[in-house]
């Protein structure tokens, strides 16, 4: 029995969008729930910096690429017939990791003092609490790299529903951290280590494993180096391992360069102003590129070059639709929606002051991080990793220069801030250039069409947004936490409408997607209205 069936890309990305957008959603309420107990400080920022040790493993043992390059061979077994190689690989690369991550994670729970100079260049007075932490949360690590490779073979099956809760329940485990486990442990901010420890491995590790296992899944572990599958596994990590590509780093970089402003909450803001941009990345490009990931290897290794090349550009112009208005947004109201998310409890005006200045310079950014994942899926598709990779390492090593310079020179840290995003840039348009590789008949000119047109369609009802907040300051500090809430969510709802329209008048087909979804809502909606009086007799 034949297993290349047609992938539906449009049902997926719905299905990863939705997952995302409750995953985006905790989020913001778990660093809602954190601001509030917490403040901004000394304490979070040693919090913050204590994830750096455990990214500094993903990113040695390249994690992201792990499941970038198993998707691609486990398709190309299970897609042409060969299911038990395909699952030969996965089985191999789950005791190979296995071993490998165990021997790195004890090796850097024993280090994890020494490794705080590696990610964190001043900040003296909190080494042991940042060791302490990272010692909490270092074996989420090994959740996360096996949890990609069973989320992979789920992906190249089709199925994006169950890798979709993985995030959601880690966010569920912070936040109880934060609520609960903070009231027993000492410092009450350890509470949160151990709430995203339970969560990592709940998300990732449980609930895949049992899936699977109930999908009848032939589940044995094994240390096969010599299976031809395998190899190329590796051999497709290779270059990623070897290189420093900017998504890989850059929190790590750019968190680094912040202790070099030896200001305490410093850390904490660039933490939150990034989380905020993360909501439009994670919402629209990562979850569109993993939608699209399996349907670009199966295209290709069916040898349908010309479906391959139409669904990149589509899914690169969607996420410019989706993406830019999150960017003047985040450019005209930074202070209201900061203010209306976490200015409470021990977060202070002062506080959101500090974040809003990222904040901007992080909006820049977002459609060009929105288009990387989905354009670096693409290239991983068709087995070239090193491309984006000597990609990646050029943006990186602008960044590294750059970032270092300037918060060396002790200026405003948004200036850090910008360094990223223009980096970030770059590197979208350097995998846009190369992408004639991989889709030579990919419509180059059609993208720049709809990035030139979105930002124009943007740029208007921004500029009318911060016009009259700016002249009616009331509009959105007045009526309380949740009058700023609404008053917040109102006039984002009013420039998302607006948005939408002019885009619609320059006559954007990817305004068809919202123009179905709202149809089939109302459709829906009528379908379920119960009948009156005279229609039931």
């Amino acid at each position: 029995m034949s297993n290349a069936t047609t992938p539906n890309v449009v049902r997926a990305g719905w299905i990863m969008t939705a997952s995302l957008l409750l995953s985006r959603v905790l989020g913001l309420i778990r660093e809602a729930v954190i601001s509030g107990r917490f403040g901004m400080g000394a304490e979070t920022d040693a919090y913050v910096l204590s994830f750096q040790i455990p990214d500094i493993i993903f990113f040695l043992i390249a994690g992201g690429a792990l499941s970038a390059a198993f998707i691609p061979v486990f398709s190309e077994y299970f897609h042409t017939n060969r299911e038990e190689d395909a699952w030969r690989v996965f089985n191999s690369l789950f005791g190979i990791m296995s071993a490998a991550l165990l021997v790195v994670i004890t090796l850097a729970w024993i280090f994890a003092e020494p490794l705080t100079y590696v990610v964190a260049m001043e900040a003296t007075a909190n080494r042991e609490m940042v060791a302490y932490l990272s010692r909490i949360v270092l074996p989420a690590q090994y959740a996360f790299f096996i949890g990609g490779l069973m989320f992979g073979t789920l992906y190249a099956r089709q199925v994006f529903s169950v890798p979709g809760l993985g995030p959601n329940i880690y966010n569920v485990g912070i936040i109880f951290g934060a609520l609960v486990l903070a009231n027993f442990t000492a410092p009450s901010i350890a509470g949160l280590s151990w709430g995203a420890l339970a969560g990592a491995f709940i998300g990732n590790i449980f609930v895949p494993l049992w899936v699977l296992r109930r999908m009848g899944v032939p589940f044995r572990p094994c240390l096969d180096f010599k299976h031809e599958g395998v190899r190329k596994v590796f051999r497709l990590m290779a270059p990623v391992v070897l290189g420093l590509s900017l998504p890989g780093v850059f929190a790590l970089l750019i968190q680094n360069f912040g202790t070099l402003y030896k200001s305490d909450g410093i850390n904490t803001a660039i933490k939150y102003g990034n989380t905020l941009m993360q909501v439009p990345l994670g919402i629209f490009g990562q979850s569109l590129a993993i939608a699209a990931f399996p349907a670009l290897a199966q295209f290709l290794a069916q040898k349908r070059q010309d479906l391959f090349d139409d669904q990149l550009a589509k899914s690169l112009r969607l996420a410019i639709f989706l993406s830019v208005p999150f960017a003047g947004l985040f450019l005209a109201m930074p202070h209201e929606i900061i203010r209306s998310l976490f200015e409470h409890g021990n977060w202070k005006p002062e506080n959101t002051d500090l974040t809003a200045t990222g904040l901007r310079m992080f909006a820049i950014g977002i459609p060009a991080w929105c288009m990387q994942p989905i354009i670096m899926r693409g290239f991983y598709a068709a087995q070239r990793s090193v491309t984006p990779i000597i990609y990646g390492t050029i943006a990186t090593a602008a960044f590294g220069a750059g970032g270092y310079l300037v918060a060396r020179q002790g200026g405003s840290y948004d200036n850090l801030v910008l360094a990223g995003s223009l980096a970030a840039v770059l590197l979208a348009i350097l995998l846009i250039g190369g992408a004639k590789k991989i889709a030579p008949s990919m419509d180059i000119k059609g993208i720049l069409k709809v990035q030139a047109q979105t930002l124009v369609a943007m740029a208007i009802p921004a500029a009318a947004l911060a016009a009259l907040i700016w002249q009616f300051p009331a509009l959105t500090t007045s009526g309380g936490k949740l009058g700023v809430l609404a008053s917040t969510g109102f006039l984002a709802l009013l420039y998302a409408w607006a948005y939408y329209f002019i885009c619609k008048a320059f006559g954007l087909k990817e305004t068809e997607y919202v123009s179905r979804g709202l149809n089939r809502r109302l459709q829906k909606g009528k379908s379920e209205t119960p009948a009156g009086p005279e229609e039931g007799s």
